[in-house]
């Protein structure tokens, strides 16, 4: 099964047509699972108006209230999440399993370490008292007969992360969900995420991920499929391969690759187009994609399949260089009927 990407709505739940717009928005760019935040009756409520619209598994997200899960589920929540350190004693989680077994929903056990469980704080390592929260939990399912749970151990620690799950890996063969929990801005939290994520799935630990970001969801989700890119795990869309820009550079090679990538947004077709700036690694680089160009004196070389075909302005670089994606793009699906 290829590894799944998910995000969380941060729209209020309760906002219903806000909520649904922001699915399909993430839908639209290749979200797999969708979480919604429960803090409320309102929330609740809003479940199956919000379900009936949209067309991937929905998640409720709980956290001290146990009502609420019980609420959600018999709401047509596809899955709960529930996190050990707020959501109350155990037996009040026996109440949330029976449901779960009645609706036929799953259950994410999902530990934080910015919310452990205060007998769990006392542990000096971190990774270890993620782990043992988990662990205590999930026997819990076990010994209820319920088996349909996913597992994460998330924290804002990229190393505690790291630690934690490949301990959790040797514990069970139950899914793990990854992520590198409140990992912060666009760039640092894609930073944190690449290295954290990258690092387990590498190690083939993990089954679905979410990057969190404080940004638009959207970006989660690009940014996710790019890491799963990387490590040739899943295709989501073109790979653009640039050079970094030096003083070798005789073409303007940023506003090229910006305005490349960003008409490309919406392409799943797994292409490798080549955009360097200079003669030292460009016509390697460019003969090796599916489409490329390499910078020379106010013009690039196009190339194509591993062949030069002619010769462009820059100026009319991105308009060339589109024009011979379009074509490929064409012919590859007239190729494949």
């Amino acid at each position: 099964m290829p590894i799944a990407v998910q995000s969380m709505t941060n729209k209020k739940t309760e906002d219903i047509g806000a909520t649904i717009e922001q699915i399909k928005q993430l839908e639209a760019v290749g979200c797999e699972l969708v979480r919604v935040a429960v803090p409320n009756s309102k929330a609740t409520e809003a479940i199956p108006a919000i379900r009936k619209e949209i067309n991937i598994p929905l998640i409720a997200d709980i956290h001290f209230h146990w009502e609420y899960a019980i609420d959600a589920l018999e709401a047509g929540a596809d899955k709960i999440r529930i996190n050990p350190g707020n959501i109350g004693k155990l037996d009040l989680v026996g109440a949330i399993i029976e449901k779960a077994k009645e609706k036929g929903a799953a259950i994410r056990i999902g530990v934080n370490s910015g919310s452990l469980h205060p007998k769990h704080k006392k542990e000096k390592d971190a990774s270890i008292a993620l782990v043992k929260s988990c662990m205590e939990y999930l026997r819990f399912c076990e010994e209820a007969n319920f088996h349909d749970i996913v597992l994460s151990v998330k924290s804002s620690s990229v190393v505690n992360s790291i630690n934690a799950y490949r301990m959790l890996s040797k514990e069970t063969d139950y899914p793990l969900h990854l992520g590198i929990t409140e990992s912060g801005s666009l760039m640092s939290g894609t930073v944190k995420s690449s290295v954290g994520l990258g690092v387990l799935l590498a190690d083939g630990i993990g089954d679905t991920i979410r990057v969190s970001l404080s940004a638009d969801p959207v970006h989660e989700i690009q940014v996710a499929f790019q890491i799963l890119q990387a490590l040739g795990l899943r295709s989501y869309g073109p790979e653009i391969i640039s050079c970094p820009t030096c003083g070798r550079c005789d073409i303007d090679v940023i506003p090229v690759v910006e305005e490349i990538e960003k008409r490309l947004m919406s392409v799943r077709m797994p292409l490798k187009i080549a955009i360097m700036g200079c003669v030292v690694n460009g016509p390697g680089e460019a003969r090796e994609a599916d489409i490329g160009i390499a910078g020379g004196k106010k013009e690039g070389i196009l190339f194509k399949e591993g062949k030069a075909i002619r010769r462009v302005s820059s100026k009319n670089m991105v308009k060339e260089l589109m024009s011979e994606i379009e074509l490929l793009i064409r012919d590859i699906k007239k190729a494949e009927g």
